[in-house]
């Protein structure tokens, strides 16, 4: 466990096809339709970012609430956090290269429809400048608490758990500021029209509820792969299966919440976002989302035994993955007029190709340190590591 793990070549070779799979699909596309191109670069984008955020996420909220409960497997959240900079790139190309995909940026709109406060936010220049702020911020201090818990395992030296406390506390103020802006920047925006006054806590539900699932699912691959055979245990199971349980049911409280109160005031701009992903083909996706993101997890995840079991855990990680893949396609395509959803076969082969660009950039950067942070105090003195 003190040395990195040296992913088999036949994992490899399968994350690049399926990665191959996904850059295909999306040049094909490029060619036979572009004006589903950017949005959809934007939702692979945005899903591979909230990945990697929800890993430094998690890894930040167990230095500031001294967890030791999940230090054995503070490797696989470090390791998703290497994702930022891909996904941050593909955003920043949809940014630079289709800004008309956000309405406000249509001169005629900005002059007639904007006020002067709309105008001067969303102003071309200030909108990438923002969006690289956010991005940088994310990867400047993730790359220090990923880099200090790597340099702990040299020395065992309590002072690098000293900083990294103090880093996560910053680190969580300024994701929540900065992620807060980015959400209503980048997803609210696309239909200026309409406002969620929670949309942004309710895409961090997503995002975190979405890192469990992959948390969960890449441990119980390294369990069968052979490396956490003396690692992963019930117990970690069994804590990583109650928080999957808890965040689906808070993001479902907050789904619920954002839907029934403009249900309930029925303002017509403020309804127009949900009648439109109730209409035709959108409408069983709707209501699919629900069952993914919710249903499926809280029936199956309600009793004690699945939430200690490996098979079951994973089956469900991989629905709440889907279902999040899904709350995004929801969100951002229907926006652009398209009477019924895409083909199920481009769906398919973006989706697997996020799976294979994120598994190529996680199992490389898993391979960069050791396995297991055998230098945090933590995992000596947690009954539960040993």
């Amino acid at each position: 466990m003190n040395r990195p793990f040296h992913t088999p070549r036949a994992v490899i070779c399968f994350c690049g096809l399926l990665a191959a799979l996904g850059g295909g699909t999306l040049l094909t596309l490029l060619y036979q339709s572009p004006e589903q191109f950017w949005p959809n670069l934007l939702l692979v984008s945005f899903f591979l970012l909230c990945l990697g955020l929800a890993g430094i996420v998690f890894v930040a909220l167990q230095y500031v609430t001294g967890a030791g409960w999940a230090v054995a497997l503070r490797r696989v959240p470090e390791a998703m956090f290497a994702i930022i900079p891909v996904a941050g790139l593909g955003l920043l190309i949809v940014f630079l290269a289709k800004p008309s995909l956000y309405p406000w940026a249509s001169a005629s709109l900005a002059e007639g429809e904007q006020t002067p406060l709309h105008h001067a936010w969303f102003n071309q220049a200030f909108f990438l400048a923002r969006a690289v702020a956010y991005l940088a911020g994310w990867v400047l201090l993730g790359s220090a608490l990923v880099r200090n818990s790597r340099c702990q395992d040299d020395d065992s030296s309590l002072a690098y758990t000293y900083k990294n406390v103090r880093l996560s506390a910053l680190f969580l103020v300024v994701f929540g500021v900065s992620f807060w802006l980015a959400s209503q920047d980048w997803l609210m925006s696309l239909e200026p029209e309409w406002s969620s006054t929670i949309f942004a806590v309710y895409q961090f539900a997503g995002l975190f509820v979405t890192g469990l699932a992959a948390i969960i699912l890449l441990s119980a691959c390294l369990y069968f792969l052979g490396p956490f055979r003396d690692v992963l245990t019930k117990q970690h199971l069994h804590d990583l299966g109650k928080l999957l349980f808890g965040f689906s049911s808070f993001w479902m409280y907050l789904w619920f919440c954002q839907y029934m109160l403009i249900w309930y005031v029925n303002n017509p701009e403020e309804t127009a976002y949900f009648t439109r992903r109730l209409q035709g083909d959108w409408g069983p996706l709707f209501f699919l989302n629900i069952i993914l993101n919710w249903g499926i997890p809280f029936l199956i995840l309600l009793p004690k035994a699945p939430k200690q079991s490996m098979v079951v855990l994973a089956i469900v990680s991989l629905v709440v993955l889907a279902g999040h893949w899904l709350d995004l396609y929801l969100g951002i395509l229907p926006y652009s007029g398209n009477p019924t959803p895409w083909s199920a076969a481009w769906e398919a082969g973006l989706m697997l190709g996020a799976v294979g660009l994120f598994g190529l950039v996680f199992f490389t950067a898993l391979g960069r340190a050791a396995l297991v942070p055998l230098g945090d105090p933590f995992l000596l003195n947690n009954p539960q590591e040993g």
